[in-house]
């Protein structure tokens, strides 16, 4: 069976990811961890927001896989 080989005219069709950069997975774990805590941990700024922080860290680490790069 012969193989199809992709185009390269078709790039912007193929979407690859990327390992983050130790700098954005570093920053995305530590606001997880930080949200993770304040669930546990009652901390007054923090713990109404923890959501939204967790929120935030995966979209941080979700650019950090899409962007190449970052």
């Amino acid at each position: 069976m012969a193989k199809r080989r992709k185009s390269s005219s078709s790039s912007a069709s193929s979407f690859r990811l990327t390992a983050p950069t130790k700098l954005f997975f570093f920053i995305s774990l530590a606001l997880a961890v930080i949200a993770l805590v304040s669930l546990i941990v009652f901390i007054p700024s923090i713990s109404l927001y923890a959501p939204w922080i967790a929120i935030v860290a995966y979209a941080l680490l979700a650019i950090g896989c899409a962007v190449k790069g970052v």
